[in-house]
């Protein structure tokens, strides 16, 4: 079956269907059977089996998620796969285990997992991949009308606070182009911290956040709201980097008690040069891995977004070259809790992994030195700057 029809097969199906379309496509093209797709959990360390004995039906009417089985990814095949982007392939007397990424832009999102008769040939391989690559694009668009698959995610409950945090963030944690790879990832505290990421493409410009809001749990996720909103409606209105922030600033000013505040960094780069414009709203100092070594920018430090109205903010610059590693932290990451590790030194090794393998690794090692004991939303965002002919590749392939 051409790609297009697969995709619009699974497009016409419903969400609980997908599985079964995709198993049908599988068996037909290259002999599979047992099929399922692994979603990756929130937390980013187990995986989630989706198949058709997933769906039940309750009194009659509303799917149920009934989770057969929840795997850990720590030393998995499936961690393998993600981590690698590349097939799995094990021979069995009953046949051959085949598992494959299932990502999009460079998000791993999950794996594939089927049975074949023999070994796959490249075509064999090729027709899976492309399975997982429709996959992957159905469900990013799925995710804007059911909560089918997001419920598969959610292996411990969410707060409120924690609810409200996870809407603020990036739909991908993960995006890949040409020139650059952004990744972030976010520990929260066991009463949620206000922290927050975001980034966005428009003609020709990357825009990256991260902010830490002031406080705990409901109240600092409404703080958080309020900035990143007025960041984002900003950057859609077209303002300019110096505007938006100000916005920002007496939104939050406006919309929260006196004294009450957001730090953060917003960064624009533009893609063809590869100059940066950054503000720096009381937060702590980037890390930049340029050439072997790692250096803390020094930035000018303004005041935190919400403390006065009507205040601009300094424009920094910053040129990235091809090859280059800046690593965006929250307080989390750092505090006295957890300062057991050493994050410039992470940082200085991690040239071979993959901008969402340091992130991961980062958020575990913050985990490790506090015993899971945060006091505090640990957050961290890595850009790889690979230029505008994206030939510098600071991590491992997309």
């Amino acid at each position: 079956m051409a790609r297009r029809s697969l995709l619009e097969r699974i497009e016409a199906a419903p969400p609980t269907d997908v599985i079964a379309v995709i198993d049908a496509e599988l068996a037909a093209t290259v002999g599979a059977r047992d099929v399922s797709f692994l979603i990756a959990d929130y937390q980013g360390r187990a995986v989630v089996r989706f198949d058709r004995s997933t769906w039940s039906v309750a009194d009659g009417r509303d799917p149920v998620i009934e989770h057969s089985e929840t795997i850990a990814l720590h030393g998995s095949q499936y961690e393998q796969v993600m981590r690698t982007q590349r097939p799995d392939i094990r021979r069995f007397d009953a046949g051959v285990q085949l598992i494959a990424p299932v990502t999009v832009n460079g998000d791993a999102l999950g794996a594939l997992e089927m049975r074949l008769p023999s070994t796959p040939d490249e075509r064999a391989l090729l027709a899976v991949e492309a399975v997982a690559h429709a996959l992957g694009y159905i469900l990013v668009v799925n995710r804007r009308y059911t909560d089918l698959f997001e419920r598969g995610q959610r292996t411990t409950p969410l707060s409120l606070a924690a609810e409200i945090q996870r809407r603020l963030l990036p739909s991908a944690f993960t995006h890949a182009a040409r020139e650059f790879t952004v990744s972030g990832w976010l520990e929260p505290a066991a009463t949620v911290g206000g922290d927050t990421f975001d980034y966005a493409l428009d003609h020709g410009m990357l825009h990256v956040s991260i902010t830490d809001a002031v406080g705990n749990d409901v109240h600092a996720a409404l703080l958080a709201t309020v900035l990143v909103g007025s960041l984002r409606n900003g950057r859609r209105m077209g303002l300019d980097l110096a505007d938006q922030t100000s916005q920002a600033n007496d939104a939050l000013a406006e919309h929260s008690p006196v004294g009450e505040f957001v730090t953060g960094q917003v960064l624009r780069v533009d893609l063809g040069t590869g100059a940066t414009t950054l503000v720096n709203a009381g937060h702590l100092f980037p890390l930049l891995l340029r050439g072997g070594q790692v250096r803390e920018l020094q930035l000018e430090i303004d005041l935190p977004f919400g403390l006065y109205p009507g205040r601009p903010f300094r424009l920094q610059r910053l040129q990235l070259e091809p090859g280059d590693r800046l690593l965006l932290v929250t307080d989390g990451v750092l505090d006295r809790n957890s300062a057991h590790h050493d994050v410039p030194a992470a940082l200085a090794g991690s040239a071979g992994l993959h901008a969402r393998e340091l992130v991961h690794q980062l958020g575990d090692l913050v985990l490790g030195a506090t015993g899971g004991k945060l006091r505090d939303d640990a957050t961290v965002l890595c850009l790889d700057w690979r230029g505008p002919d994206g030939r510098a590749r600071p991590g491992a392939r997309d």
